[in-house]
């Protein structure tokens, strides 16, 4: 049962259109079958199955080390759950980067291995040819500007993102740039509030924020963040909705008690 009454599927059109309404976009992560079936039930817009399935799913410090074998996985198993939201893969850091002919080979893998609906890139101007090849042959893109953690050893800081004049104006050409060659939509990531609304007010395509404030055209949290599964991350922009976490441990704590006890399974749990 959905939690929304419009059930229709979520196109890279539909956000466009949401943007021309004024309609928020509601973004979360995914990274498998069973969570991403009660995000799409909830009634989410978009599910971004991230390269962040590095560290929420691998554990690795960074998002750098995880491959496109390991995101067609996760985004086939987000896929096969979904039936409304718009399912949008992350292409991974080296995936896109060495030149325009990998990119396409690898965003076109990506697609048809996966079967999702939508790739994200992280970069402006740098990958503008690729973006441009990808979209040539018929794959929508999503754009990622701010801080884009594939290039977390070029930056050496997570911090926030075109704070300086040089800068800020940079990821303004950047997102011109992206819209005018035809991304659906753009992420920008732990920039100045007052800058992500400039951006979002300056182009046609919508923009999704994650610590840009409330002026962009829709929000994404990774959704293990926002459930309270993950512990020692808290940046400002962070709302927490559950706390997942502790309600897990406690459920757990109970089970081994109960097996310990030999309370479980008891007679009616028997057969």
């Amino acid at each position: 049962m959905y939690l929304v009454s419009d059930t229709r599927k979520v196109t890279t059109h539909r956000f466009v259109e949401m943007k021309q309404k004024g309609e928020k976009i509601s973004m979360l992560t995914s990274y498998d079958y069973t969570t991403a079936g009660i995000v799409d039930q909830a009634g989410i817009d978009g599910i971004l199955v991230g390269d962040s399935a590095s560290n929420v799913m691998a554990g690795n410090s960074t998002t750098l080390p995880i491959t496109v074998d390991q995101m067609i996985y996760h985004a086939r198993s987000v896929v096969r759950a979904t039936k409304r939201a718009l399912v949008v893969c992350d292409m991974p850091f080296g995936s896109y980067q060495a030149d325009c002919i990998d990119g396409v080979r690898n965003a076109i893998r990506i697609m048809k291995e996966s079967g999702c609906d939508a790739l994200k890139l992280e970069g402006g101007i740098e990958i503008i040819d690729t973006v441009k090849r990808i979209l040539d042959a018929g794959i929508p893109v999503m754009g990622h500007l701010g801080l884009t953690p594939q290039s977390i050893n070029k930056f050496g800081t997570y911090s926030v993102r075109a704070k300086n004049e040089a800068e800020a104006a940079k990821l303004m050409s950047d997102a011109k740039a992206l819209a005018d060659i035809g991304c659906f939509a753009i992420v920008l990531e732990k920039v100045p509030a007052k800058l992500a609304a400039e951006v979002s007010a300056s182009i046609a395509v919508p923009t999704i924020g994650i610590g840009a404030g409330n002026g962009t055209d829709g929000q994404i949290l990774v959704v293990d963040d926002m459930l309270g599964k993950t512990q020692g991350f808290t940046p400002r922009f962070l709302r927490r909705y559950a706390d997942l976490n502790n309600i897990m441990t406690a459920a757990i704590g109970r089970y081994v008690e109960d097996v310990k006890n030999c309370d479980f399974p008891n007679e009616k749990e028997s057969y």
